[in-house]
């Protein structure tokens, strides 16, 4: 191991000992600073030392061919200086190393959410098309906090704000595991102070008895066979549209007047009390041979995936242009409400796993209460009025 002072002409001219796959040429000036020479003919600059534990570790400065000395020199003097104080540069560059990238951070995300989430389709929705696209490639540590804030931003222009805080919720999320789970590069996440977006997704829609009158008729003539019954139930009931897709005959007891969800939004099972109407539907079902499931696809005997072309037809046709599917739910409940049913009620039908969800119909009630004082106000002003004209 040959000692000198190392300097740019005498590491032009080290080589390889003969006979030998490779020789270290070490500076007398800065501790463990290191030339390898190797056979083949290649050079390469390290630092080499020994940490707090008594381990030796070698740190790679760069290769001759790429790096001037100079710049060696002063790398390995300041690595050294480290070393001195009582770091430990190669332990900070294996963590460097082992950060990973976002692509990699999501594939985990992911595996996680299908352990516990009933539909992981949407988390897998939100990476592949938003999350991985942007910062897939990038390392945990080289995603900053403000370029997440600048790229929320943008994409407002572009996505409704709903769509937008759930690409901020889910990058937040992934960052919130990799710290839970202590890797590599999300010791902070980044996501955090960045602030939600403040805006208003409420969005209901009421149907009047005449707009359902006229809805329904639509689905009546529709070319989709199912559709006037899934939109009758769906009104009638007050059921989500997956729910109602993946009904099964064996859970629906017409005698009892109940249908068992036994998988339903929130978790938990739930019946649902059927009115005459919907039982009547039901009892107009062709229940087809082999088939388990209340409202299949005649073609495939399974559930629909969708019925969106027959549903934008039929809104179409009714001139309802704007009504969405999930408005049928807000319809069935606004209807319930305005024949004086309480809102704790109408949460227990449809099945809310708080009563935070049904206050967003509470105006509809208020609506009712005010109607009632009026009648009242209105009959009392008749019999009093006429014993002030005395």
């Amino acid at each position: 191991m040959p000692k000198t002072q190392l300097d740019a002409a005498k590491c032009l001219a080290a080589a390889c000992q003969y006979g030998k796959k490779k020789t270290d040429y070490w500076d007398t000036v800065v501790p463990g600073f290191v030339l390898e020479a190797r056979s083949s003919g290649g050079k390469t600059y390290y630092l080499r030392y020994i940490d707090t534990h008594g381990k030796q570790r070698q740190l790679k400065i760069g290769k001759f061919e790429t790096i001037t000395y100079a710049q060696a020199k002063a790398k390995a003097r300041k690595l050294r200086s480290e070393v001195e104080l009582g770091g430990n540069p190669a332990v900070q560059k294996e963590k460097r190393k082992a950060i990973p990238t976002y692509a990699e951070l999501a594939r985990q995300h992911l595996d996680h959410a299908r352990t516990y989430q009933k539909r992981p389709e949407n988390t897998e929705a939100v990476l592949r098309v938003h999350l991985i696209p942007k910062w897939g490639k990038l390392r945990l540590d080289e995603i900053r906090q403000q370029d997440v804030a600048k790229w929320l931003s943008d994409k407002r222009q572009e996505h409704a704000p709903a769509t937008v805080e759930k690409m901020r919720m889910m990058l937040g999320r992934s960052f919130e595991l990799a710290r839970r789970w202590e890797i590599p590069g999300a010791e902070t996440n980044v996501v955090r102070g960045v602030s939600p977006f403040k805006f208003d997704n409420a969005c209901e829609r009421f149907l009047s008895a005449e707009e359902a009158g006229r809805l329904i008729a639509a689905c009546e003539a529709s070319w989709n066979p199912q559709l006037a019954a899934i939109v009758r139930l769906l009104l009638y009931t007050g059921a989500r549209k997956s729910e109602l897709l993946n009904a099964r005959w064996e859970h629906v007891d017409l005698k009892q007047r109940w249908w068992l969800i036994p998988d339903s939004k929130t978790g938990k099972a739930r019946r649902v009390p059927l009115s005459q109407p919907a039982v009547e539907v039901i009892e107009d079902l062709v229940k087809l041979p082999n088939c388990a499931w209340l409202l299949p696809n005649p073609d495939t005997l399974k559930p629909y995936v969708t019925i969106k072309r027959a549903w934008d037809t039929a809104r179409k046709e009714a001139k309802l242009p704007g009504l969405r599917i999930h408005d049928l739910r807000h319809s069935a409940a606004s209807f319930m409400i305005n024949a004086n049913i309480d809102l704790f009620t109408v949460g227990r039908i449809l099945g809310h796993a708080d009563h935070q969800s049904t206050m967003r119909y509470s105006h509809l009630a208020n609506d009712t209460l005010m109607a009632a004082v009026e009648a009242g106000a209105a009959g009392m002003r008749t019999a009093v009025v006429p014993q002030f004209d005395q």
